[in-house]
């Protein structure tokens, strides 16, 4: 079948990932294969490869490419990898980790959006994603350990519970700082204890939740 985005999906690979630093050669391979058109508003398709973060309805956003480059390769998923994701969205993030071999638990505290996302993946072929209605601070433990966890909101900090889900050797990304400025800060966990490196500055929607802006109740799917 045609793909009239090929060449847009191509360029954005080359011109905002490569020039920029992404250099593992699978998560390159994922953002030229995985559709981001079709996880965009119709409305906003021919915006859909641009430098920068797009609104999917509900006051979220699908993030900029290289956000979602950079968060994917700095927990390096491996093909049968455990993650989990706080903040489904649009499903666009959970679509790239399954592209990579990953089996998927992605949280989402917005129903529609979390509906939206898991017929979307599984209309696009994703069928390793698992979509949870619900407070993603609270990670999901019934899933865990996880070799990886990529939160895709704010936090004043990093939500104790997923601390605890994360598996010995595992790798947490998550943007941490004030509700409209964060740092990109990657996470690991050692024998020793977690160490935390500072990485890009951000600008991520809040996380709502108990363990990161305020409650907001959910249920499961």
């Amino acid at each position: 079948m045609s793909d009239p985005f090929r060449f847009q999906r191509n360029y954005m690979v080359e011109h905002q990932l490569e020039k920029r630093g992404i250099r593992d050669p699978r998560v390159l391979e994922a953002f030229r294969k995985v559709p981001r058109h079709e996880f965009v508003p119709d409305k906003l398709k021919s915006q859909a490869y641009a430098d920068g973060p797009l609104p999917v309805g509900d006051g979220q956003t699908i993030s900029q490419p290289y956000m979602a480059a950079i968060m994917t390769q700095s927990v390096a998923v491996h093909p049968g990898h455990r993650v989990l994701e706080v903040g489904t969205g649009s499903g666009y993030q959970a679509g790239i980790l399954a592209e990579l071999g990953a089996k998927v638990f992605t949280i989402e505290r917005i129903p529609e959006l979390a509906e939206k996302a898991l017929a979307r993946l599984r209309r696009l072929g994703y069928n390793g994603v698992d979509v949870r209605i619900g407070d993603g601070t609270q990670g999901w433990q019934e899933r865990a350990p996880y070799a990886a966890i990529i939160v895709t909101a704010g936090s004043p900090q990093i939500p104790a519970p997923l601390l605890g889900q994360l598996a010995m050797g595992g790798r947490l990304v998550i943007p941490i700082g004030q509700s409209r400025s964060q740092v990109l800060y990657t996470a690991l966990q050692t024998r020793q204890g977690l160490t935390r490196s500072p990485g890009e500055r951000c600008k991520f929607v809040p996380l709502i939740g108990e363990h990161g802006w305020g409650t907001d109740p959910g249920q499961a799917l």
